[in-house]
């Protein structure tokens, strides 16, 4: 969830550091925090609550000096976002300073050792313990700081990515992860540390991605060393980040947010690149042809996931029910590692994640494994824990997605779950070719149906004002709309902080209905389906009880204008490919909304956009 950046070279750190704390705040976070070894020996450490802006304002007049430092902007979890809790934090003696990514699930036994031992704390978190608890070994068995880093987390319970330097040995920082993503950026008489790769791509195109388990040893003047926690020496895999610095910037948008929402067209074409071939009847999976006996052969798909990827999941399970005729469920990752699930060697887990680094996911798959299961990774970012964790898998190639609230990472996830659908379908020959060459003839229009679905944009920045007031609204679907339903609501929380809940259209009446009165905005999906006679039904309910009506309807519409307040057009497309055209208004919606309360779009409060811990 935070972000951790660090350098060690010849030049000055602090720019590097403050730069790539910047390129991090997309991640989500509530304050920040930077450590240095000054030219002349010091070990500096300041941090505030708030942004990064805060923290420079901060070192304005503080010495800044040195050319080896860490930095951090943290997401609270063990004590309230202030600037004592902070990252980096000292050891006792101030040699040592760290940054911490991740959850020390038995820090408070060892606290309370440490305490016992005379060990004073100075703030509420579980990364000060651990600092205070490599110092501590460090000095009583008089041994060096990478020797106590291996002793402690031998010791520690718990998810990390961790960064720490020594005052002492100002030509050095170890680096160590497990479960909680870090990459070691290399360039020439330098070294960069960071979460991901984005505070390092201005500098070097080469890193390495730790495993877990790993320790980093980050030398001045030597080559990159890589250990276990065991002391024994890692292969280095040096990989090239293949990310181009204009995809990480706002390119003359307001916000991330819709520069990303107008990104999808072309990323979804380059999701389906190489992938349909140019005749536009045909779809090629290497996932496929390389595991086809394990998905063919499967007797049940489960797919794990969290927030929006877990839409996408309730999206697919139905095509993989009504294309591949395979029995699916689509479970919250976090619900499914602690239930002792019923999995067997003959299930398919697909497994879901925009970042690769969702901790809960992560968990699931490893449980899964356990049991024997096929495991299928779908993500976005390339190296990440969840493609290594996986049997194979399928990335979505939609570019970097800086915003929080995830909008063309749900529809690149959507595609590639179709995509894999119509694979199945056609190996497992449960679809007629005719049916097939039709659906992937229209997967392949999709981006261009895009096209013309953002230009309703005007239109829906005109009506956001409207629904500023409200402090409830209901978003109604049906069939492959009901989670889209669900997304649009979970889109308008996350960044407006209005409540919304999304719900299936036939189960108003069995309780939300109450609810609905002329202060409510209410808005349903009714594209022209199966179910379309259906929806209309539902509306009049909704408007028989002064319910305020914003209809999202296919372009030739006639009869739910009638109802509806406001309509918002769509191009027609098949039914199961509707929640990749009609996620676009919805998007655009709780953006617009957002927008007029005058809301941090890109950074809402309290989220993150990697969720790596529980």
């Amino acid at each position: 969830m935070c972000g951790i950046v660090g350098y060690i070279g010849t030049k000055e750190a602090y720019p590097i550091l403050i730069k790539g704390l910047k390129r991090l705040e997309y991640r989500g976070y509530d304050s920040a925090g930077v450590a240095m070894i000054s030219d002349c020996g010091e070990l500096n450490v300041y941090k505030t609550k708030g942004k990064v802006d805060n923290l420079t304002d901060y070192c304005s007049d503080k010495d800044v000096t040195g050319c080896v430092g860490i930095a951090h902007t943290r997401w609270a979890t063990h004590g309230e976002p202030s600037a004592r809790n902070a990252h980096p934090h000292y050891s006792r003696s101030q040699n040592l300073a760290i940054i911490h990514n991740g959850i020390i699930e038995n820090y408070a036994d060892i606290k309370m050792q440490l305490q016992t031992k005379g060990v004073e704390f100075k703030s509420d978190t579980d990364t000060e313990v651990l600092v205070q608890f490599v110092e501590y070994i460090m000095v009583r068995k008089n041994i060096t700081l990478l020797e106590a880093v291996q002793v402690a987390l031998h010791q520690v319970i718990g998810a990390y990515a961790i960064a720490i330097v020594d005052k002492r040995e100002p030509q050095q920082i170890i680096a160590a992860r497990k479960q909680s993503p870090l990459v070691v950026g290399i360039g020439k008489d330098e070294f960069f540390l960071g979460s991901d790769a984005s505070p390092i791509i201005d500098y070097t195109d080469k890193v390495v991605y730790l495993e877990d388990g790993n320790i980093a040893v980050i030398r001045l003047g030597e080559e990159l060393k890589v250990l276990s926690i065991l002391g024994k020496e890692q292969h280095l895999k040096v990989s090239t980040v293949d990310i181009n610095l204009g995809q990480i910037e706002k390119s003359g948008y307001e916000h991330f947010m819709l520069k990303e929402i107008f990104e999808q067209p072309e990323c979804l074409k380059n999701c389906m690149r190489g992938r349909i071939n140019v005749e536009s009847d045909h779809v090629t999976l290497s996932a496929m042809i390389d595991h086809r006996r394990q998905l063919v052969g499967a007797k049940r798909i489960v797919i794990v996931a969290c927030g929006t990827s877990w839409h996408a999941g309730l999206i697919a399970g139905q095509l993989f029910e009504s294309l591949c005729h395979i029995p699916c469920e689509v479970e919250y990752a976090s619900e499914f590692r602690y239930r002792n699930p019923v999995v067997t060697k003959d299930d398919v887990v697909i497994a879901i994640s925009q970042s690769g680094e969702t901790a809960d996911t992560l968990a699931a798959i490893q449980l899964a494994k356990q049991k024997g299961a096929f495991i299928y990774g779908i993500c976005n970012a390339i190296g990440s824990s969840i493609p290594r964790a996986t049997d194979t898998g399928t990335y979505i190639h939609v570019g970097p997605e800086i915003g929080v609230a995830s909008t063309k990472a749900f529809t690149g996830q959507l595609t590639v779950l179709i995509m894999l659908a119509l694979c199945l379908a056609a190996e497992r020959k449960t679809i007629s070719g005719e049916l097939y060459r039709q659906m992937v003839k229209e997967l392949t229009l999709i981006p261009a149906k895009m096209k013309q679905a953002l230009k309703t944009n005007e239109q829906i920045a005109h009506l956001a004002p409207i629904f500023t007031y409200a402090r409830n609204c209901l978003y109604l679907g049906r069939g492959y709309n009901y989670p889209l339903a669900l997304e649009g609501a979970l889109k308008l929380k996350e960044i407006s902080y209005i409540h919304a809940e999304g719900y299936p259209a036939a189960e108003m009446k069995h309780g939300p209905i109450a609810l609905i009165d002329s202060e409510m905005p209410v808005f349903v999906i009714a594209t022209r389906d199966r179910l379309y006679e259906k929806v209309i039904s539902n509306i009049q309910e909704v408007r028989a009880r002064g319910g305020r009506i914003t209809a999202i309807v296919t372009e030739g519409d006639t009869q739910i204008q009638r109802f509806a307040d406001h309509i918002i057009t769509l191009p027609d497309t098949l039914e199961c490919f509707q929640p990749l055209i009609a996620s676009i208004p919805l998007q655009l919606l709780a953006y617009h909304i957002a927008v007029c309360k005058g809301k941090d779009v890109d950074r809402p409060r309290n989220l993150a956009k990697s969720v790596t811990v529980e």
